[in-house]
């Protein structure tokens, strides 16, 4: 049996050369998720009420649903509503919100929250979803971003510019006033077979952004940990350089030995584990326990690497009773390899 915390645990597991006395159970001491542990000004501020049913406009002015029963909200996304109807003339249209003068109060509660959480044993997690692609995209929707990268490069790189800066004015924030353990970014560069443009045109408009948004947290010593399921295999060297400490996410259609044996833990590996199978409607307990025994047995030898459901949530099921049958199979992988 495991002689480590789970906090512990999980810290040996993402060393380069730690010694983990067994495999991290999902997402062990990362208490990002459900939303109720994430209530902290910055969150708030950004959500504006978005949750399970809610049809809301963000404060970037986007339209986003959030169906019953499904995993998040989704952004609406027409010729009329878009936010950004010309790149070329994105000023006119771009509004940020003022994430400094709606966080001044707050954070006596969130503190608090957050010390009930380190003194159960686990870490405090901020979270940032829709990272530098998604802001982009869910302005002025997902088919014309992409070929504007193409189109219009340097408007684009004006308006990522743009984003960023946003984007590490937010960080700065959470930095200062709640200073997390650690920080968890949602940005999907891929679907689940291949990238969603070239490694070139995501080297060009999303590496050095992205290195210069992580490295605030990385110099405060918080642990960046970024959410995409997605085929990202071509770019897991610059996902190392730019300072991903944890990969969330990765699917099994990436060739995850082989990356493992790329990278000789400088980034772990956080999934693994098929979402196609274990949630497919009318999938046995039998069928989803072989699944979770599967992604233990291949992966769990080349270290660095923590089995959970690709998805971006702490109970990344939509049945409950999946992600209970998940971590129970884990346990038991666990007692089976255990000395």
């Amino acid at each position: 049996m495991s002689k480590l915390s789970v906090k512990e645990n999980f810290l040996e597991t993402i060393k380069k050369d730690g010694k983990p006395d067994s495999l991290v159970v999902q997402w062990g001491p990362l208490m990002a998720f459900p939303p109720r542990d994430l209530v902290e000004p910055c969150y708030t501020f950004m959500a504006n009420g978005l949750r399970p049913g809610a049809h809301i406009i963000n404060r970037w002015g986007v339209e986003v649903v959030w169906p019953p029963g499904q995993a998040g909200g989704t952004p609406i996304i027409t010729e009329e509503n878009k936010v950004i109807k010309d790149i070329t003339r994105w000023r006119e249209y771009f509004n940020e919100p003022d994430i400094e003068g709606a966080t001044q109060e707050g954070w006596e509660e969130a503190h608090a929250r957050a010390q009930k959480i380190r003194d159960d044993g686990n870490m405090v997690v901020a979270f940032m979803p829709n990272g530098m692609f998604e802001q982009m995209h869910f302005m002025m929707g997902f088919e014309d971003a992409l070929a504007e990268l193409l189109m219009e490069p340097e408007a684009c790189h004006e308006l990522l510019d743009a984003i960023c800066e946003f984007k590490c004015k937010h960080a700065r924030i959470l930095i200062e006033k709640y200073k997390p353990d650690a920080i968890l970014t949602h940005d999907d560069w891929g679907s689940k077979n291949s990238m969603f443009m070239s490694p070139d045109t995501w080297r060009e408009f999303f590496k050095e952004r992205n290195r210069k948004f992580f490295q605030l947290f990385r110099d405060a010593g918080i642990l960046v940990v970024h959410h995409a399921d997605s085929y990202l295999e071509p770019i897991v060297e610059d996902m190392v350089d730019i300072g991903i400490d944890v990969w969330q996410g990765v699917l099994p259609q990436n060739d995850i030995p082989k990356i493992q044996k790329q990278l000789n833990g400088r980034m772990t590996l956080m999934g693994g584990i098929d979402n196609a199978i274990v949630e497919l409607a009318g999938a046995t307990e039998e069928e989803i326990r072989a699944e979770v025994r599967r992604a233990c047995d291949e992966y769990a030898p080349g270290g660095n690497f923590i089995p959970c459901l690709p998805s971006g949530t702490r109970n990344g099921a939509m049945n409950p009773e999946v992600d209970r049958i998940i971590e129970d199979e884990i346990q038991k992988w666990n007692e089976e390899h255990t000395a």
